[in-house]
């Protein structure tokens, strides 16, 4: 059985960081247009919702760089810690641009919810939108000053994050916009359902229906 040591730990990060190098220097016909980042995978319940938007509209995650999936728009997702691995934090950060990212959404958690800021700073001019994953972690996520931009949603919408990081691509691109409009018509067409269901079968009988 092989224990992980603190030396195993950080071969693994120097390792990733020469990946993220290296594929900035690589020529690709395809790389993923939004960058998914999170502090911990314990806050993955959470950015989850980030996937889910862009899955809605069409994106196919990134898993592989060399078989890259066949959808026109796609996603890649990792766990970079603005604190445990900062060395991890400045290689993506520092490579997204030329790694092909156009967007970045970042989530963190805690009331030092550093993740986002600085990807934001060190990744400049790729807009990054951030995401803090507890109420506690507001401030600290838009706690950025004048000249360090960093556009953030409320705690927890990461499928706003989203939604937002396709708004920007969608303004070079008319089959995005088109799926952000449709998905926008399906929801205000669901609360409408919702509200029809609800007078029709009065209170007691909408909550009996589930």
């Amino acid at each position: 059985m092989h224990v992980t040591t603190d030396s195993d730990e950080t071969d693994a990060v120097d390792e990733l960081c020469a990946e993220f190098r290296a594929e900035a220097e690589r020529e690709r016909e395809r790389t993923p247009d939004v960058g998914i980042v999170m502090g911990s995978d314990s806050d993955l319940p959470t950015m989850r919702g980030a996937s889910e938007a862009l899955t809605d509209l069409g994106f196919a995650e990134v898993t592989d760089y060399d078989d890259p999936p066949a959808e026109r728009f796609t996603f890649e997702s990792y766990v970079v810690s603005a604190h445990r691995t900062p060395d991890l934090m400045y290689a993506y950060a520092e490579t997204a641009e030329a790694r092909g990212l156009d967007v970045i959404i970042a989530g963190a958690g805690g009331k030092s919810a550093d993740l986002p800021n600085m990807t934001a700073s060190i990744a400049f001019p790729v807009p990054v939108i951030g995401v803090p994953v507890q109420e506690k972690s507001v401030d600290s996520v838009i706690g950025m000053p004048t000249g360090a931009p960093l556009t953030a949603v409320d705690a927890g919408k990461s499928y706003n994050a989203a939604l937002s990081a396709a708004q920007t691509l969608a303004r070079g691109h008319d089959g995005l916009r088109e799926r952000l409009v449709a998905l926008h018509d399906e929801r205000r067409e669901g609360v409408a359902n919702v509200s029809r269901r609800l007078h029709e079968l009065g209170t007691a009988g909408f909550e009996e229906s589930g």
